[in-house]
């Protein structure tokens, strides 16, 4: 599974950010058969990045609302948020916040730094007031649910201070990751809910430049609050951007998985480099409402069946790890580890111990068939999503490991639409999907919370595999009311050991962020060597890049 941009996101829940990759078959990349060169357009400025980060239907609609699901890549590059969240460890960073207090587990108080609209209005308090408060009056515009957290709101001076329904420490990275808006601009819109927002005014380090339906461009904002670390003077967006184009065309920067991507994207200039962090983490999720799959006996069986590194280098043609059963991602969230956990939570493939817990709960292999106490052999369906190759490739290589311990294996491919339906209404034995990455807190939540466990048939928002127990619940709630980094710590811990234990979901590698680039123009990219931020070029994170970049060689 890759973690993607654009389209990808409007996938919700196990899919949001983290769409299946298709590779660059069906265009003569795949492999080293045909030598492809990039081909850089000599109008483009050294101080001026092309960007792969926007997709035209095929044409691009002029639609700046940071809320709406189908407004353009760089309204989060106008609109900024209080406090910038780092996919790849959830990391809280200072934005339009210079800084933040809990006095309790039940108050949020930011502390506001001094910023400017593109128009030349000062950024206030009554700014994020107002923001929020629009958030509460037009629901369909609070996709992130800032108002399940929140109580009230109000200014006091150059600080905004947040009343939550309950004690929810986790609820400061929601809020405080809401893009602003300007009250002077945003209070004489008519519908909220509809506005196209068409020249946008933001605080961020670009605004709109030139406009048409194949192509726009950003201008760097000279207003901007950290205008002196951002030497892009200009953006340029294509709406024309398959993946041929995205090794052709020359761009600065783009996010896409390829298949070779040395023998592609890196053959096509000397300048191309890449970093495919892993961002989340593939696995199984067992329907804990289907028997027999809400025996741990069972789920552990299916867990010591599979050869994680086999699948994960099956899935991602070798570029991502296996990935351990503590619901962590790693190194990304190597600070929290529960040390006590053997092996990282790695789970090695043991045949012979699988079978013996298949044993405990009632099923023996006789004659390569794993039978129930009835004689019926142990089958199921698998579902994943269609047209998502490395999905497909994972589920084709669990069925076959399972087939090795006498397990029926067989695949269910939906649409993308209909597996989505599948999985948030229990409509499936076993799924592929995701979990974990970025926020601690959330993915443990997201994973384990019986809030989110409803009947079959009825929808949910996460929790797809129905778990439930009340020690979960306990350390979960423990996790949430404490403003001590010390409690919490425990709390994850103690949640690590519940994802390893009783293997609400079975963790098998780990989804990568595709980031590419080119540092013929621009230096200073998140890599390897130096991880300040995911790699994506989407949502929020290319902020924290921006601001990063320089000039290559010290151009002017």
């Amino acid at each position: 599974m890759t973690l993607r941009q654009g389209p990808a996101l409007g996938r919700r829940g196990v899919l949001a950010g983290l769409g299946a990759g298709a590779a660059l078959v069906g265009t003569g990349l795949s492999g080293c058969s045909v030598q492809v060169r990039s081909q850089p357009d000599p109008t483009i400025g050294q101080d001026t990045m092309l960007i792969n980060a926007d997709k035209g239907n095929p044409l691009f609609n002029r639609v700046f609302n940071p809320y709406l699901v189908n407004t353009r890549t760089a309204a989060k590059w106008i609109y900024e948020p209080l406090v910038l969240v780092n996919p790849l460890d959830g990391e809280q960073i200072p934005w339009l916040a210079q800084s933040w207090e809990l006095p309790d587990a039940r108050t949020i108080v930011f502390t506001l730094r001094e910023a400017e609209w593109s128009d030349g209005e000062p950024f206030t308090a009554a700014d994020v007031v107002f923001t929020l408060e629009l958030l509460k009056e037009v629901p369909a515009l609070d996709a992130k649910g800032v108002w399940q957290h929140l109580a009230s709101v109000e200014a006091d001076g150059d600080r905004v201070v947040c009343r939550l329904q309950t004690d929810d420490v986790p609820a400061l990275p929601i809020i405080g990751a809401t893009y602003l808006v300007p009250q002077h601009h945003w209070s004489q819109v008519a519908d909220p809910g509809t506005h196209r927002d068409e020249n946008p005014v933001g605080t961020g380090p670009f605004v709109l430049g030139n406009y048409n339906s194949q192509q726009y461009s950003m201008d760097k904002n000279p207003r901007y609050w950290q205008a002196d670390s951002v030497e892009i003077e200009h953006l340029i967006l294509p709406a024309t951007n398959d993946q041929l184009d995205t090794v052709t065309r020359g761009y600065d920067w783009s996010y896409s998985f390829i298949s070779d991507v040395q023998g592609t994207w890196g053959a096509a200039s000397p300048s191309n480099r890449w970093w495919f962090p892993p961002g989340g983490i593939i696995g199984l999720l067992p329907n804990h409402t289907v028997a027999p799959f809400d025996d741990v006996d069972v789920r552990r069986g299916l867990s010591l069946a599979l050869d994680r590194a086999r699948i994960a280098d099956v899935a991602t043609e070798g570029y991502m790890q296996p990935a351990g059963q503590t619901g962590l991602v790693l190194p990304n969230q190597q600070d929290w580890l529960d040390p006590d956990i053997p092996d990282a939570g790695m789970i090695t493939q043991d045949r012979a111990a699988a079978l013996e817990s298949f044993a405990r709960a009632g099923y023996t292999l006789r004659d390569g068939r794993l039978l129930d106490a009835a004689g019926e052999q142990f089958s199921f369906a698998l579902t994943s999503a269609n047209g998502y190759t490395d999905w497909t490739r994972a589920a084709q290589e669990v069925a076959g490991q399972l087939g090795a311990v006498g397990i029926d294996v067989s695949l269910q491919l939906p649409q993308p639409a209909g597996y989505q339906a599948a999985i948030a209404n229990g409509d499936f034995q076993v799924a592929l999907g995701g979990m974990g990455g970025g926020d601690v807190f959330r993915a443990f939540n997201t994973l384990m919370s019986s809030e989110f466990k409803v009947d079959v048939g009825t929808s949910t928002q996460a929790n797809y595999e129905r778990f439930s127990d009340p020690e979960a619940d306990a350390l979960l709630l423990e996790f949430k009311s404490s403003t001590d980094p010390a409690a919490q710590l425990a709390a994850a811990r103690g949640l690590q050991r519940q994802v390893y234990d009783e293997l609400p979901a079975i963790a098998m590698y780990y989804g990568g962020l595709w980031g590419l680039y080119n540092d013929a123009k621009f230096v200073g990219w998140p890599s390897e060597e130096d991880p300040y931020m995911a790699p994506q070029n989407y949502d929020s994170a290319p902020l924290g890049i921006f601001t990063r970049l320089k000039l290559a060689g010290g151009a002017a």
